[in-house]
């Protein structure tokens, strides 16, 4: 479900504004340096960078949320350590 909603948003972005979703910071930085109708004004970008980090920690911190803890956080005693194996000569 997440893939067809992701896909959705870039597709919807692309076709219906000028910015064809800047999700990646380096689009956005490619794109100030180009002088197109669809480029970004260098006074902007400080915004759009500032936008995409906000969202990268929002979406880390719903993520560690969501996310279980490992076998290893909730019971350690139960997995077996091992020596590496000893070296032949």
């Amino acid at each position: 479900m997440a893939a067809f909603a992701v896909a959705a948003y870039i597709t919807g972005a692309y076709w219906f504004t000028s910015s064809t979703s800047f999700a990646n910071p380096a689009v956005t930085l490619a794109r100030a340096a180009t002088n197109t109708f669809a480029g970004v004004r260098p006074a902007d970008v400080p915004g759009f960078l500032a936008g995409q980090a906000i969202g990268a920690l929002a979406a880390t911190a719903l993520f560690r949320w969501l996310a279980p803890p490992t076998v290893a956080e909730v019971t350690p005693e139960i997995l077996t350590r091992h020596s590496p194996p000893e070296a032949s000569p």
